[in-house]
């Protein structure tokens, strides 16, 4: 009778034990959640600089001479050609194609929520939007048009005119309104809710187990989260992720060791929409991708970013990653192509 008695009270014992590591942990995963909450929370507003800010002229303006191929030297290029909407807003290649039909050495970058991002291009030559918007115009690889020349276009197209006026009242049509217009029109283009957002707000059906899975996966051992934190998951910044090549480049501006070979780190939302992958179209599939990381990276130099390393994951682990990243994909709304100016 003793001995019964005590295997009832041991029992009892690892029950209450049980129930309290379980309410421990319920407590854990709820303080982890609220953490992860406001981590990964969306943005309330769109940020505009005081000198540039938003008002529907200025967008409608950006958007005509965004898709507008007239501002390319062969007028048959425009900055949509590049960054499709399509093609969440890259291009589906792996690497860009320029003036003359030619192969560049980058696959087009993303537009997707720039306006939350600090240096532009790869290789973050550029300060600003608006200090991006005619890069591409003028570069002789890309659409390859002067930009005196592209203002003498723009200017001689009559119904140009008034949306110019209208976005920039008193102002002449020249390099900063026309790059201040199309850096407004950039801004907009902003990914929409996904289930991730529906989840971390408290709907837990948002996502499929494996996905949430992948989450803690992504925070944890698979180190993701060093590079692409935040609700935009990037940390816009520059890292050389180990990719094969000679291309330097945030090095060629930066002359550290660290930028050696280092490119800016891609924001993740619709990333499944977006592929080939990496700055040079070397990955092509997510699967892909999340390969190369678990091997390290493929060339080790002395510029390799210390969040590289083997991380040994299990084929689980690699779907549950993937599954999660497909989490981070919004239905967006289609895109209106502007009817363009005479």
């Amino acid at each position: 009778m003793k001995l019964q008695t005590s295997a009832v009270l041991a029992g009892a014992v690892l029950a209450v034990a049980c129930i309290a590591a379980s309410v421990t942990e319920g407590h854990s995963q709820n303080s982890s959640r609220l953490e992860w909450k406001k981590k990964y929370a969306r943005p309330a507003a769109t940020p505009f600089p005081p000198d540039n800010a938003y008002s529907k002229d200025r967008e409608l303006l950006g958007k005509t001479l965004f898709f507008d191929p007239r501002l390319s030297g062969s007028r048959s290029m425009s900055c949509a050609t590049c960054h499709n909407p399509a093609f969440s807003w890259g291009d589906g290649l792996p690497r860009a194609i320029g003036f003359g039909m030619k192969q560049l050495g980058r696959r087009s970058p993303t537009i997707l929520n720039l306006a939350w991002g600090e240096l532009m291009f790869w290789d973050g030559r550029a300060e600003s939007l608006e200090a991006q918007a005619l890069g591409p115009i003028a570069a002789p690889g890309e659409m390859n048009q002067p930009l005196d020349k592209m203002i003498q276009s723009v200017s001689g197209i009559a119904e140009y005119k008034p949306l110019f006026q209208r976005a920039y009242p008193g102002e002449p049509v020249n390099e900063k309104t026309i790059a201040r217009a199309i850096a407004t029109f950039e801004r907009t283009v902003v990914s929409g809710d996904a289930p991730f957002d529906r989840w971390i707000a408290g709907d837990a059906g948002a996502i499929p187990l494996a996905a949430v899975r992948g989450f803690d996966l992504f925070n944890g051992k698979a180190n993701c989260a060093k590079c692409h934190g935040g609700w935009n998951f990037t940390d816009n910044g520059f890292h050389d992720i180990g990719t094969a090549g000679t291309d330097r480049g945030r090095g060629v501006h930066l002359p550290l060791e660290a930028m050696q070979f280092a490119f800016k780190t891609p924001t993740l939302r619709n990333a499944d929409r977006r592929g080939p992958f990496m700055h040079d179209g070397s990955e092509q599939t997510l699967e892909q991708v999340i390969d190369f990381y678990d091997k390290g990276g493929t060339v080790k130099r002395a510029s390799l970013a210390p969040e590289i390393f083997a991380l040994k994951l299990s084929e689980r682990d690699k779907a549950d990653l993937v599954s999660f990243m497909k989490t981070l994909t919004s239905v967006d709304k289609p895109v209106d192509i502007p009817v363009l100016p005479r």
